[in-house]
């Protein structure tokens, strides 16, 4: 297992996180993103801000191999649970830095006084991000039944994954 450190995202770390960013969205094949969006637009979307959060995982020689971002998954009467997404850098893989921001994100959102956290569309054929949030206590609550068109796969189901706090 690699050693991270996670901290805040700062403005500047965009232009660091998108070429990993950029690659997994191209790939199409665990984001429900457009795959020809643009930097501008990545950047507005990933970034959240207060009462939000992004952050970034460095390695000991402070290079970016990783980000999450986290917020309320709906407003009103459902701000009670959290949600949050996850990048990891292809090339850095397996090597816990996930479970490091996923241990984050879990943190905060008990912090934060969430109830609970709902990832809203984990690719079913996305085996290591199941296997790792299966491993951190959520649970599937369901599953959309060919909501995702995967590259090579095909039409492939959604998983909402869930865990209290």
């Amino acid at each position: 297992m690699s050693e991270v450190a996670i901290s805040d995202a700062r403005p500047e770390d965009w232009v660091r996180i998108w070429p990993f960013f950029h690659e997994i969205v191209a790939a199409g094949e665990t984001y429900t993103y457009d795959p020809g969006m643009s930097q501008p637009e990545g950047r507005r979307m990933w970034m959240v801000g207060p009462p939000g959060r992004t952050v970034v995982a460095t390695d000991s020689d402070g290079v970016i191999v990783g980000t999450a971002n986290m917020y309320a998954n709906r407003q009103g009467p459902g701000s009670h649970v959290a949600s949050a997404s996850f990048m990891v850098d292809p090339r850095r893989g397996r090597r816990g830095i996930g479970r490091a921001l996923g241990e984050d994100v879990i943190e905060w959102a008990r912090e934060s006084g969430f109830r609970a956290i709902q990832f809203n569309a984990v690719v079913e054929t996305n085996e290591p991000a199941v296997a790792l949030w299966g491993s951190l206590g959520f649970e599937v609550v369901g599953t959309v039944p060919e909501a995702f068109k995967h590259p090579r796969d095909g039409y492939v189901g959604l998983l909402i994954m869930h865990r209290f706090l």
